[in-house]
C-alpha cells in the first residue's frame, strides 16, 4: 500500500521539529528556517592534517550561491588558531604558518560566523563529509547536535552527469569514473584557482555545482 499524499512531506517536517527540540541553545533557532529559495552555501575547510578525530581547522572559506550566480561579493573567509599549532608538512599544503594563523579566530567562534553566514542554506562542497566531519566537533557543543543543514556533494553529482554520459552495457556500480578535482573541474571547462586555500576551494566547488546543476538539468 503507498503512503497517503503529504506522507514523505509530514515526515521531514517531524523530523525537523525533533532536531529543533534537541538544539541546545535557541539563539542558533534559525538554522531550522526556511532557506531562501535556490540558495546554498558553497564551503571548504583546511585542516593541521587529515585524522578526523585529532587534527584542527586553520581555515574555512564560504562562498553564497543564489540561482545560477556565485556571489563572491557575499563570502566568508577565517583563519582558525589551532590549540596544538601546524607541523611543517600541514604549512606545505596549505601554505598558514603558525604566526600566520596566530591572528585566527578561536575555533568556536570561527563556526558560530560560519553559522549566522550560512542560516538554514544547504551546503555545498566537494568531499564535504570530511569538512563536516571537522566542523562537528566544534559545532555539537554549541548546538548539541551535528550542523542540521543539508549538505550536498559535488563529486556526487559529478558522478551522476558522467554515468548519464556511458552505454549501457558500461553502466554499473564501478564504472571507474575519475572524480579528482582537477580532473572534474577541466573536464567541466572551469578555471582552476590555487588549491588548499579554504576560500578559493569553495568558490571552484560552487562553479562546479552550478553548471553541474545545469548539465543534469535540475534548473529546468
Amino acid at each position: 500500500m503507498n503512503p497517503p499524499a503529504g506522507f514523505f512531506g509530514s515526515l521531514a517536517r517531524w523530523r525537523l521539529g525533533r532536531q529543533r527540540r534537541r538544539l541546545a541553545d535557541p539563539q542558533f533557532a534559525f538554522l531550522f528556517d526556511e532557506p531562501p529559495p535556490r540558495e546554498w552555501v558553497a564551503l571548504d575547510c583546511e585542516t593541521t592534517g587529515l585524522d578526523r578525530r585529532r587534527d584542527e581547522i586553520v581555515s574555512i572559506g564560504a562562498v553564497r550561491i543564489v540561482g545560477d550566480r556565485l556571489l563572491t561579493s557575499e563570502r566568508l573567509e577565517l583563519l582558525v588558531q589551532p590549540e596544538r599549532g601546524v607541523s611543517p608538512e600541514s604549512v606545505r599544503i596549505h601554505r598558514l604558518r603558525e604566526r600566520d594563523l596566530a591572528r585566527g579566530l578561536p575555533a568556536q567562534e570561527a563556526v558560530r560566523r560560519l553559522l549566522h553566514f550560512a542560516g538554514s542554506r544547504p551546503l555545498v562542497g566537494y568531499y564535504l563529509e570530511f569538512d563536516l566531519a571537522m566542523l562537528n566537533r566544534i559545532a555539537r557543543p554549541l548546538l548539541g547536535m551535528p550542523l542540521p543543514q543539508p549538505a550536498v556533494e559535488v563529486s556526487a553529482l559529478y558522478h551522476d552527469y558522467k554515468f548519464l554520459q556511458l552505454p549501457p552495457y558500461q553502466q554499473h556500480d564501478n564504472a571507474g569514473i575519475d572524480l579528482r578535482f582537477d580532473t572534474m573541474m577541466r573536464d567541466l571547462q572551469l578555471p582552476l584557482r590555487d588549491a588548499h586555500d579554504a576560500l578559493n576551494d569553495a568558490v571552484m566547488a560552487g562553479l562546479a555545482f552550478i553548471k553541474l546543476r545545469r548539465l543534469l538539468g535540475y534548473d529546468s
